[in-house]
């Protein structure tokens, strides 16, 4: 009896001291994490489609060469996404003589994302990935994930998670 009581005892305590480090070390809630991806230093894969909201008008990352370019692959159902799209926005108008913001609808129906963006109020255009392509390009798993593509069209940073206007001019400082 003695002897499971100190095992219990001993189990409670290294699961607290486990915990501890694990709050204590990672990243706020709020952050996304910066991840090493094989496309660093390269050139950004090809994002070309039809605008979401109008279908006619077609996107390419060509168009914006020569700028800063944040694209953000992105979902309606998608809780992070919806917590860091006011974030986008802000970046968006902030920079929006200097760097430009695309999203890529990730995997999602063409009314919920339409509805999304309407709710949002996104101030950047966002691209259809009709069956994925652009997703498998970058090697996109799940959203939100961010690239930050360099004025010379490499990419620069890739951040995982909902990401924040503070996190996204701390890149684009880096880069420049």
């Amino acid at each position: 009896m003695k002897r499971t009581v100190s095992l219990t005892a001993f189990a409670v305590v290294v699961s607290m001291i486990v915990l501890a480090v694990f709050l204590g070390t990672r990243k706020a809630a709020n952050e996304a994490s910066n991840i090493h991806s094989p496309l660093l230093g390269h050139p950004a894969p090809a994002l070309n489609g039809a605008s979401l909201l109008d279908q006619t008008q077609q996107l390419s990352l060509r168009q914006w060469r020569g700028q800063d370019v944040v694209v953000n692959f992105w979902a309606s159902w998608c809780g992070p996404c919806q917590r860091e799209a006011p974030e986008l926005s802000a970046f968006a108008w902030q920079h929006r003589g200097d760097a430009k913001v695309v999203g890529v609808v990730f995997n999602d129906s063409l009314s919920g994302a339409r509805e999304f963006a309407r709710h949002y109020g996104s101030l950047y255009p966002s691209v259809v990935d009709e069956g994925g392509v652009i997703a498998n390009r970058y090697g996109v798993v799940s959203p939100p994930t961010t690239f930050v593509i360099n004025r010379a069209g490499r990419v620069a940073a890739v951040l995982v998670g909902a990401t924040t206007q503070r996190q996204l001019n701390a890149v684009l400082a880096r880069v420049r």
